[in-house]
């Protein structure tokens, strides 16, 4: 089995090719760069670099959001459209999740986030329990105020992880540690594939600027 994995969630680009369990390339930006201009070299870069060629491929793993509206349908659309084309599996992986998989320590609850503005962020809460990864609190769209009381609620340790904790430190109540996205660790928390690769959408867990002012609009009238 060979997989090609995508995460282009965010600014940082992540893909990887595992073949037979074993990571064959892995490969990580965080170049400021559109997706839409990289994406498909860096996937073709990287099949020629591993010899595998497009009808090689077994299945496709994606993350699916949580994240940048522009980035989540850049990924999804070019991994739904490979997989029709080759008529190969695809699985939707969520990308909280897959950035949670980074940092195994059955001991803390492991908070993955990405920034949303204005104080506000995109993050899960999980935990590994066996080599396994499980769900403390559903991947939401929460505010860090929100965020900081629940886990201190918890009374139990925590630590922050992703790239965008830099950032946002000072309002982070707790540890934390950065983190790009690992596309390869996404094989090993892929569970059922998607029944149709055409209805596959992306988890965006917010309404994009346009779309809420276009509903406040509405409730206007």
């Amino acid at each position: 089995m060979t997989i090609l994995l995508i995460d282009t969630s965010n600014q940082p680009l992540a893909v990887a090719l595992v073949k037979d369990g074993n990571v064959l390339i892995n490969y990580q930006s965080n170049i400021k760069k559109n997706h839409s201009l990289q994406l498909m070299p860096v996937i073709e870069s990287l099949m020629d670099e591993a010899k595998i060629t497009p009808q090689s491929l077994s299945d496709i793993v994606v993350a699916n959001g949580p994240g940048s509206y522009t980035g989540l349908r850049i990924g999804i659309t070019t991994a739904k459209t490979m997989a029709y084309t080759l008529d190969i599996p695809l699985y939707e992986v969520s990308s909280l999740k897959a950035l949670a998989a980074t940092y195994n320590n059955e001991n803390d609850f492991i908070v993955p986030l990405f920034d949303a503005r204005r104080d506000h962020v995109f993050a899960g809460v999980y935990q590994y329990k066996d080599d396994k990864l499980e769900t403390i609190k559903e991947d939401s769209y929460i505010s860090i105020e929100a965020l900081n009381q629940f886990l201190k609620s918890q009374n139990h340790p925590y630590i922050f992880i992703g790239h965008d904790v830099l950032k946002l430190q000072d309002k982070l109540e707790g540890r934390s540690l950065s983190k790009l996205p690992d596309a390869s660790i996404m094989y090993n928390i892929k569970e059922q594939p998607v029944l149709n690769v055409h209805e596959l959408k992306p988890r965006y867990l917010k309404l994009s600027e346009a779309e809420q002012n276009w509903k406040n609009n509405q409730t206007k009238h």
